[in-house]
């Protein structure tokens, strides 16, 4: 066993998360002697140098401040710079090195699940999941589109990734082989709304909804009943955080625990 090690998730509410369910489920299989806890945040800069005091060794970082924290770091990570948004600090040696793994977390969920390549790929949302979106579909040979209801934030996402965009009420025209949805549209507890209106749904072959609370949103199980093959954010949700251990202990994270972890926590959820 190692030494105590101390990885914390910040962020705005954190509440919801189920990082230390799965966090530490991955450290007692591992054998680490280490601990994950979630806090959450009120004052960023505040809250940073207390725990830059207190020697931790690894920082989650969540809504609302994957892009807040980066003027705190030492260095920003060439995935991080691509994201734009940083969910991810290696703390080593008193230097903060921010990385994102949403992204990579997410095109490895698409590549184990469906072909891209050459396919459009609608991405709904402007804010950082939709970054990481946009830039797992670029990993994964798609060909992004971002439909946003702000178009500055839509045109200015497109922008940074050379990609196009659109708005929301021109879904019904675009010829798309897979949809994500990358807003908190249909997340606890907003279970009874959906991003997109289920007519549009039979023309679209794939649907994703990074959504992971509850497991089955309303817009997957419309695209269900519209034929879409449809995936959840557990996928995107598990590999962030496997990729998180590796970065932090250099060892490869048990994945299918992990899942496993979140797949029964969701399960007991009175939501789903």
């Amino acid at each position: 066993m190692r030494n105590g090690k101390r990885f914390v998730l910040i962020g705005n509410p954190v509440g919801q998360s189920l990082s230390p369910q799965m966090h530490n489920g991955a450290y007692r299989e591992l054998g680490i002697d280490a601990r994950f806890e979630a806090l959450c945040v009120t004052d960023l800069e505040a809250a940073l140098r207390e725990l830059r005091e207190s020697g931790v060794k690894g920082i989650a970082v969540t809504i609302p401040f994957k892009k807040a924290i980066l003027p705190y770091l030492d260095e920003v990570a060439g995935d991080a710079l691509a994201v734009g948004a940083v969910n991810t600090v290696c703390c080593e040696d008193g230097r903060w090195v921010g990385h994102n793994t949403d992204g990579p977390g997410l095109a490895r969920d698409l590549h184990e699940w469906t072909d891209l390549r050459g396919k459009t790929v609608t991405v709904l949302g402007t804010g950082g999941a939709a970054r990481a979106a946009v830039y797992a579909a670029i990993l994964q040979g798609g060909r992004p589109v971002v439909a946003g209801r702000s178009e500055s934030g839509r045109e200015a996402l497109a922008a940074a990734f050379g990609c196009t965009s659109c708005s929301p009420g021109d879904l019904g025209r675009i010829e798309a082989g897979c949809l994500i949805n990358a807003t908190p549209v249909g997340m606890v507890p907003d279970v009874k709304n959906t991003p997109v209106d289920a007519v549009l749904l039979a023309r679209i072959p794939r649907v994703v909804d990074l959504v992971y609370r509850p497991l089955r949103t309303r817009l997957l199980r419309e695209a269900e009943a519209a034929g879409c093959s449809v995936r959840s954010g557990v996928g995107m949700f598990v590999n962030q955080g496997a990729e998180q251990i590796r970065l932090w202990t250099g060892l490869d994270a048990p994945r299918e625990t992990m899942r496993r972890i979140v797949e029964e926590e969701l399960g007991n959820d009175e939501t789903n």
